[in-house]
């Protein structure tokens, strides 16, 4: 699967950096308000930012754009697809209330560009390994490590013995005594882990399956035998976000109800029966 495309947002934010002085300037006030941006001409944003109007129009061409309303074409297109700025947005005066609407605003247009951006071949791919599988190993570290250890939580739906080592070394004992039938979930956002790396390259070579889950192309994806890219707007300069590890969980669902949907009305009411029992165990309703 290729890179998408970036929006004109994820073009400033990431060219902000390498831009001159008076341009960054340009690029904090788009950043910052691309509506009132979208609504207001040249000599308008030039003043919001106290810069001239040439430099606005050589912040247009830093960022790919042939003049003022190439621009503002661009940015009326990005956001139309209900794309949010990234969490460079956020500033120091913000209020509480400013963070609900943003960061909410962040994770929610992120989520669904994830969903927008899944290969639904290769989720299908995933669903039909992990079906096939005699046991399913899931290796993660940091936030990825957390989205591992949720996802052998789920393992009355994949119908088989899962395990989520949290210890490096255990984790790559497991991958090296996998084999033929074993399927190893390897996820990391980045898709650039040295210890997932190692990991999944010992699965691979005992036989197993390797199932990537990142973020982005890297040297994971070229290992696995199914890659699965999540593609989330995500910010980790200043901040710590959570969205890449919200969208990675919603796709471990999607595995882990699609092998159960695929195990037939049997397999779906095992599962009811437990979670019934579970219930009446934990005095949440009574048993029946």
């Amino acid at each position: 699967m290729g890179d998408e495309p970036q929006t004109l947002l994820e073009l400033i934010a990431a060219a902000a950096p390498q831009l001159r002085r008076s341009e960054r300037k340009v690029a904090d006030v788009v950043l910052a308000d691309p509506g009132r941006v979208l609504h207001s001409g040249m000599a308008a944003l030039a003043a919001a930012a106290g810069v001239s109007e040439p430099t606005v129009m050589r912040f247009c061409n830093s960022v790919g754009c042939s003049g003022f309303q190439s621009f503002k074409m661009q940015l009326a297109q990005t956001l139309a697809l209900g794309l949010p700025v990234t969490q460079s947005a956020v500033a120091v005066e913000d209020s509480t209330a400013d963070l609900v609407e943003k960061l909410f605003d962040h994770s929610i247009n992120s989520l669904d560009r994830a969903r927008r951006g899944l290969d639904r071949a290769a989720l299908e791919a995933a669903v039909e390994v992990l079906v096939a599988a005699t046991e399913v190993l899931f290796v993660g570290f940091g936030a990825s490590g957390i989205v591992a250890q949720d996802a052998q939580q789920k393992f009355p739906l994949f119908g088989v013995p899962c395990q989520a080592p949290v210890d490096a070394h255990q984790q790559f004992i497991a991958a090296t005594l996998s084999g033929p039938g074993s399927v190893t979930v390897a996820i990391s956002h980045t898709g650039r882990t040295p210890e997932t790396l190692q990991v999944a390259t010992a699965a691979r070579q005992a036989g197993a399956t390797v199932i990537a889950l990142t973020g982005q192309a890297g040297p994971l994806l070229d290992l696995a035998d199914v890659g699965l890219v999540v593609r989330t707007f995500e910010d980790t300069d200043s901040y710590t976000p959570t969205i890449s590890r919200l969208a990675a969980l919603v796709v471990i669902d999607i595995l882990a109800t699609g092998v159960l949907l695929r195990r037939g009305a049997d397999g779906v009411e095992r599962v009811r029966a437990m979670k019934r029992r579970l219930a009446a165990m934990r005095g949440s309703r009574p048993a029946r």
